[in-house]
């Protein structure tokens, strides 16, 4: 046997294996495929206040190592999300986070303590890579104070609830980023988010996108995903979520090996609908083979010298 479980600030885990925002639906889109309950949770998708009809399309293109989307957020809202289709997740045994959104610091407090008043909503994880509108439109997450302001607001709001913060890879300092958000009152923290991109049509000489710029995602961003997971995790004191580029078993371990403690998968769910448990029965089949009784003796054992 392989012990796989683990603990995610407050938030006990039966496995690292989590489903990224806004790739997994809320859930139930994945069920004729597996039971999402057996993945270690579920990252629904990103919530505003009040629905959002996202950007035109076309919004999502495939790259030739990934992927670009400029599906502009859009969700249903928070009171549809609290009355459809979270009862479902808690009746399957799924633990769920709630991936939140904002374009004022308001915006994220209503939104942690609606949802902080949930049984069923386990962690809530903040998006700060949004544009924060009393600053010109730059994102929160760019800024250190910025980005404390919306944690510390979550965090106040939760009532309880851990908070795990999402992180951009652009920014000079993430490592400094990083340790503010936990000073703010994070518990964990997830990173990367997407790195923007575009493509054009050389036929049409027009975007490819109608956003023209989206976020670029899969392969093509693991590298550096890797590398703000392995900054982050040598000087913060709580758990680190690696995100970007896990299509496979291998890609997830190399994220344990430099210090993630779980992993949020992605792009890979568009390729295959069973990547997430392909991705933990690959985890586990390698710990068995090598001998591994345990994934805390795979985190962080990157061997630099």
């Amino acid at each position: 046997m392989v012990d796989l479980s683990l603990d995610l600030g407050k938030l006990k885990l039966k496995n690292p294996v989590i489903a990224a925002a806004g790739t997994f639906g809320y859930g139930s889109e994945f069920v004729d495929f597996f039971d999402p309950a057996l993945l270690g949770a579920v990252v629904a998708k990103g919530l505003s206040l009040e629905p959002r009809p996202g950007n035109p399309p076309p919004r999502m293109m495939e790259t030739p190592s990934g992927m670009l989307n400029a599906i502009g957020l859009q969700n249903i809202g928070l009171k549809a999300f609290i009355r459809d289709k979270l009862p479902w997740l808690v009746e399957r045994g799924v633990t769920v986070v709630a991936n939140i959104l904002g374009e004022t610091v308001r915006e994220y407090e209503a939104l942690a303590k609606a949802l902080g008043g949930e049984s069923g909503v386990a962690m809530i994880e903040v998006n700060v890579s949004c544009p924060n509108v009393k600053a010109g439109g730059l994102a929160f997450g760019n800024d250190p104070e910025a980005t404390a302001e919306v944690v510390g607001a979550v965090s106040s709001r939760a009532q309880g609830k851990p908070v795990m913060v999402k992180l951009t890879a652009l920014v000079s300092d993430i490592v400094g980023v990083a340790q503010a958000a936990v000073q703010a009152g994070a518990e964990v923290i997830s990173l990367i988010n997407t790195i923007p991109g575009m493509a054009v049509d050389i036929t049409t000489r027009k975007p490819a996108l109608k956003n023209i710029v989206g976020g670029l995602s899969g392969p093509a961003i693991k590298p550096v995903g890797l590398k703000s997971v392995w900054q982050v995790a040598q000087v913060i004191d709580v758990p680190v979520v690696g995100v970007g580029g896990i299509m496979n078993a291998k890609d997830a371990l190399e994220y344990f090996l430099v210090g993630a403690q779980a992993v949020q998968v992605g792009t890979a769910n568009f390729v295959d609908p069973r990547a997430c448990l392909n991705i933990l029965k690959g985890i586990e089949d390698y710990f068995i083979e090598n001998k591994i009784a345990s994934l805390n003796d795979w985190v962080g054992s990157l061997d630099i010298k």
